[in-house]
């Protein structure tokens, strides 16, 4: 599946940045009455490194955390084959929105991306990689994990994630519901009841209105999406994007900034 975009359910508000859909039945988040987190310039370690990987090692890189962190975070790139990698935009600022929670972070390249070995597997093999990142993590904190992806990061994370018990919390950014005159129906996230942050542009060609919100209406409680300003790949709305995350964390993890 290649990389891009999604939309919201029934009960949607326009707000000056955000059109947003309710976090659970019969409540609606207004982001303008939740106190921004305050964003620190990180001083944290960064560590590169490789990590083994079902199809060969994966290059990596970790965001360190703060001594007592609650939460470890995962946040994996777009199509390879677009040139998506571990230093996309999107993923940057999703990595700097996990991070100013204090949680350690980790991204890493999928097989055959950057220096990471093997070779482009449409997605089959990629959700071993995702599974191979979550061990590591697993390893290394041993603490609940926060997943983010943006496109096909998104849709081929989303699908490892859902049924991994170490994995408390999705943030889908940019879901890619159309391509190539193909729908993706992401059918699984009816039974996935874990808290999901759908987060896409309002003129995302890869999640056109109407479709990625009915997706989203269709998944498991709880949910939210926020519809941003922007194209695919938040041009512009970086900034907006990122805050949608770091408030949606804050009110639904209970975590504050660190």
């Amino acid at each position: 599946m290649a990389s891009r975009a999604m939309a919201s359910p029934s009960v949607t508000a326009m707000l000056s940045l955000f059109i947003l859909v309710p976090l659970a039945r019969g409540s609606l988040v207004d982001w303008r009455k939740l106190r921004p987190v305050p964003v620190h310039a990180s001083n944290a370690e960064l560590r590169s490194f490789f990590l083994d990987g079902p199809a060969g090692k994966l290059e990596a890189l970790l965001n360190a955390g703060v001594p007592g962190a609650t939460h470890a975070a995962l946040v994996c790139h777009p199509h390879p084959r677009y040139g998506g990698t571990m230093h996309n935009k999107v993923v940057f600022h999703a990595m700097k929105a996990l991070r100013s929670f204090g949680s350690p972070v980790l991204r890493f390249n999928f097989r055959g991306a950057g220096h990471s070995q093997g070779q482009h597997d449409e997605g089959r093999g990629e959700m071993d990689d995702v599974r191979a990142a979550l061990d590591w993590l697993e390893r290394e904190f041993h603490l609940p994990i926060v997943f983010a992806g943006f496109s096909f990061g998104a849709s081929v994370g989303l699908r490892a994630c859902c049924p991994d018990a170490r994995v408390v919390a999705l943030v889908s950014l940019g879901t890619p519901v159309v391509d190539q005159g193909r729908t993706y129906r992401y059918r699984f996230l009816e039974s996935c009841a874990k808290p999901k942050l759908f987060v896409s542009g309002t003129h995302d060609g890869f999640g056109p209105p109407g479709v990625l919100e009915e997706i989203v209406a269709r998944a498991a409680e709880p949910k939210l999406l926020v519809r941003v300003e922007g194209d695919h790949y938040f041009a512009g709305h970086l900034g907006d994007m990122r805050q949608a995350i770091e408030q949606w964390v804050r009110a639904t993890l209970g975590i504050v900034s660190s």
